[in-house]
């Protein structure tokens, strides 16, 4: 019998945890990738929203894979909320101060997601 202890919880800044999710974002090719800053915001839900979009419902399921591996890993962190995983038009994984949402390129335009939030801070990252 064997007795594996469970590796305890890595702190990863809110900086770190964003960059570890744009880089697996990026790993899976995910286009048009913006984090928006709301912590100046006081109607904000979360300190952060990381929005990108994939060129089909495979990619976009691959990318929340991808995100939910390495953050496991690497951060031995878990989404408190994670939906939208039967259709893959719209996938929300909510990891307390950051949320992400990774959208089917024809869903997102639909939904227009920064023009709601228009007022944060925008930092936008280049497609691989």
């Amino acid at each position: 019998m064997s007795s594996q202890k469970e590796a305890p919880q890595k702190f990863l800044s809110e900086e770190a945890l964003n960059d570890l999710i744009i880089d697996a974002i990026q790993d899976i090719k995910g286009k048009n990738v913006l984090k928006l800053d709301l912590r100046k915001l006081d109607e904000a839900p979360t300190n952060f929203f990381i929005i990108c979009e994939g060129d089909s419902n495979t990619q976009v399921k691959a990318i929340s894979d991808n995100i939910y591996k390495r953050l496991k890993e690497e951060a031995r962190q878990f989404p408190s909320h994670y939906e939208g995983q039967k259709n893959s038009l719209w996938l929300l994984m909510d990891y307390f101060s950051t949320v992400i949402h990774i959208f089917y390129k024809d869903t997102r335009k639909f939904y227009e997601l920064e023009e709601l939030w228009s007022d944060a801070d925008f930092t936008e990252y280049q497609n691989l």
